[in-house]
């Protein structure tokens, strides 16, 4: 479970802008995009559940940040927006993740107006979980992640890894990449030990682990 969060009126303003000038060089350029993808990217693989936690601004870098983390919980007062337009430098790489946290028509009013957008705005167009007073952003923010550690690990990350894999398939290969998952899924320690504790009426015990039951057949 990781938490993504900041202190002050700014949850991440994105790039710093003097590091993109032309005296940089390509090269300089290149290495800072392919490490803010690497970092998003890493988000999405981690085997555990990613929330930010945003009290303030996010723009660009830290838009595409809170799109890109499995939950996120902002505050009433913070806002959202893509604003490289307003610079001369559109917000390609941020539009990789808010195009596939929010509709298409929403991400590019995002990324051509360049405007803000309330919390709650962002919470109806899917950027955000829930939207909370900023005195209970970190109760809320515990809680879910309570819940969460209820969980076992090992399910947990099954789910999240299938999750993004089948997003990128069409509706029949999702389909057929879902049932795989959820055969390995039950073949998990895990998988069988949930489901003994529901017919017990038991609270499971959790291992944690991906160790595997083999399933009795004829």
């Amino acid at each position: 479970m990781c938490v993504s969060a900041a202190i002050g009126p700014v949850f991440s303003s994105g790039h710093d802008l003097k590091e993109l000038t032309s005296a940089q060089g390509r090269d300089f350029h290149n290495k800072v995009f392919q490490t803010c993808s690497e970092l998003m990217l890493l988000i999405q693989d981690l085997p555990v559940p990613v929330m930010a936690m945003v009290n303030g601004a996010a723009a660009a870098a830290g838009c595409q940040l809170v799109a890109s983390c499995d939950i996120a919980v902002a505050s009433e007062s913070s806002r959202f927006a893509a604003p490289g337009v307003n610079v001369g430098l559109f917000c390609s790489t941020p539009g990789v993740a808010i195009g596939r946290a929010v509709p298409r028509k929403a991400a590019l009013e995002l990324l051509l107006t360049g405007r803000w957008f309330s919390s709650e705005e962002a919470l109806r167009l899917g950027l955000l979980s829930a939207v909370v007073p900023a005195e209970r952003l970190e109760e809320e923010v515990l809680g879910i992640a309570h819940r969460l550690c209820q969980s076992s690990r090992s399910v947990l990350a099954l789910g999240k890894a299938e999750f993004h894999k089948q997003m990128g398939l069409s509706t029949s290969e999702a389909y057929s990449s879902a049932t795989t998952a959820m055969l390995e899924n039950l073949t998990l320690r895990d998988g069988q030990e949930g489901i003994r504790a529901f017919l017990e009426k038991r609270r499971p015990m959790w291992s944690n682990s991906e160790q595997r039951e083999e399933n009795k057949s004829g």
